[in-house]
Parts: C-alpha cells; structure tokens; sequence
C-alpha cells in the first residue's frame, strides 16, 4: 500500500480557497438571519485566513527566490516567480476591498458603496491584463481568480449603484451580468456531459482521461444550484419571499462543499516558489521525504520462487565454470524461506 498516492491528485490551493468560501457563507447567512450575534470581523475571519495564507506563502517564496542564485538559472523560474507576485498583488487588493467592507458594514458610516468597491473594480480591470499574460506564457499555470474578477467587472459595477441609489433597476435586471456567465456556463455544462459521455464509452481512451472527463463534467454540472441560488436571491431582494438566507445559501453551499471534495482529485500544478517547497505537492512531497512511507506486501510463495530461481541460475553458473575448466570460487548457500 503507497500511502503516497492518496495525495497525488489533491489541489491544496483549492482546497484552501473553497474551504474559506464555504466557511464564509455559512457564516454570512447566519448573521444575515440574526441566529448568531457576532461582529462582522468574525464573519469574515475565514476569508482572511485564506488571504494569510497567500501572503505568508508568498514571503517565504520570494526569501527562497532571492537567497538562491542558481534557481533562477532554470527555465521558468521568472514566470513562476512572477505569477506567484501577480497572484499576491490580486489577494492584496481583494484583502481591501474585505477591510472596507467590513468598516462599512460595522460602523454603519456614511462612505459609498462604490468607493468601497473601486478596489475590486481595479482588479477586476486589472484581471484582463494577466489573463492574457498567462495564456501568452503557454505553461501550466491556473488563472481561475484571474478570470473569474474579469468576467465580473460589469457586476461589480452595477451592484455599488443600486446600494446607493444611483439605479432604481430590479435586482433581476443588476444581476444581468451573472445571468449572462450562467447561461455560458449552462452550454459548457451539456458539452462537456456529452464529452464525457464519448469518452467513456470509448476504449481507446486510457483511465486518466476519463476520471479527468468525469471530473470535469461534475464540476459544470455544479452551475445548476448556483442558478438556483442566484433566482432565489434575486427573488429574496426585489420581493422579500420570506425565506431565510440561511434555505436561499443551500444550493451555494452544496455547490461549495461538492468543490471542496472535488479538489481531493483535482491534480494541479502550484507554483514551485509556493512556501518555498520546490515541488508541485508539498503534501506528496513530505510524506516522501520527511514519513519515508512506502508499504509493499509479497506472499510467502512468490518469496520461495523467487529464491529457488536464484539457485537455479548459481547452479547454471558453476556448470558453466566446470565446462571451461576455470577455478572455481567457494560454494555459498542460498537459504529460501520457509
């Protein structure tokens, strides 16, 4: 049994991210409902440990960078170390816009919603820019936040707008943008259900690429309860239906919490610099090195086989040796197992 292959596909990145999210709308709807009378603060300490998490890593893989010469004589060592800096600088401005957020929410001042926003409009523009940066690098690296801040830089717009006032729109029609990514995504769901379905019915196709094809297709297949997260809210905002927040954050929480298992068999490549590891998966990394775990099993009688062969073959050798008349060398045993 390799104990390590448990974490060969684990996405520790996602993990962490979904994991944060999950936490945190749990958290939103409770307070939204007054079940819990907590701060705000504590509302989105798990959003900021997600942050913390970047940022640390991010220290400590720039102390690696810059105290080691020779790793910057490997290929793509720069574009590694640049996307690790792009990636920062993003959560550094989203850790802003949490922290107006959250002075907005608590002390109840008079600031506008759009100043409180411009931080998340900013990344949202500036998303577009390392969009395009990393599909010119062609290598393995993930812009998920990247694209996701990009695609919603209308929907960051419009929602400060109507929180202050400036459009007197339905929330249906603010949630256009959304609306759009939605039915997007709906087409992108059936393509790849049928994908996934010629895939598996094809032989040709090696067990990687299926679990990879299944994967994929759950994944989309998740678009579903965020569209019907996204109806109830609007619903809940333009009519006041009378459900909680807690009944319309159901859909969004099974679609979280289905992300966070998904991670456990989404293989993804992090950055080498990432906590300064130098490895694809720290996870894989120390139970190799630092656990040295690595348990095989080999019955009693392919044990006793294998020693007998061994005999054989000593045995072949001294009539080799007797043939040619060479000297020949003292005669060993070979004890096989009971």
């Amino acid at each position: 049994m390799n104990l390590q292959s448990l974490f060969q596909d684990f996405n520790v990145s996602r993990f962490v991210v979904y994991s944060s999210l999950l936490a945190f709308v749990i958290l939103l709807a409770l307070k939204l409902d007054d079940i819990i009378d907590v701060q705000w603060v504590t509302v989105f300490i798990p959003l900021w440990i997600w942050k913390g998490l970047v940022i640390t890593g991010s220290f400590i893989g720039s102390i690696v960078f810059l105290k080691n010469p020779q790793y910057r004589m490997e290929n793509d060592s720069y574009i590694q170390f640049k996307s690790m800096l792009i990636s920062l600088s993003l959560h550094l401005i989203l850790l802003m816009f949490e922290f107006l957020v959250v002075d907005r929410l608590s002390n109840d001042n008079h600031h506008l919603w759009i100043l409180v926003f411009i931080p998340l409009i900013v990344s949202s523009i500036v998303s577009v820019f390392f969009c395009i940066w990393a599909i010119k690098q062609q290598n393995e690296r993930s812009f998920e936040l990247e694209l996701f801040l990009s695609v919603n830089a209308l929907q960051f717009v419009f929602i400060p707008l109507k929180l202050d006032g400036f459009l007197t729109w339905s929330w249906e029609i603010i949630f256009v943008p959304i609306w759009i990514i939605l039915c997007l995504s709906l087409v992108m769901m059936l393509y790849s259900l049928i994908f996934c379905s010629i895939l598996i019915r094809t032989p040709e196709m090696s067990l990687a690429q299926r679990k990879s094809a299944i994967n994929s297709a759950i994944s989309n297949i998740l678009v579903l309860p965020v569209l019907v997260f996204q109806i109830l809210l609007a619903d809940k905002l333009d009519n006041d239906n009378g459900l909680p927040y807690t009944i319309i954050g159901i859909p969004l929480m099974v679609t979280l919490f289905s992300l966070v298992l998904l991670s456990f068999c989404s293989k993804g490549s992090s950055n080498k610099f990432w906590f300064g590891m130098r490895k694809s998966n720290f996870l894989l990394n120390a139970l190799g090195e630092y656990g040295n775990i690595n348990i095989s099993y080999r019955n009693r009688n392919q044990s006793v086989e294998s020693g007998q062969n061994l005999e054989i073959q000593v045995q072949n050798l001294e009539e080799k040796i007797h043939k040619k008349n060479l000297p020949i060398m003292p005669h060993f045993a070979i004890d096989t197992p009971d």
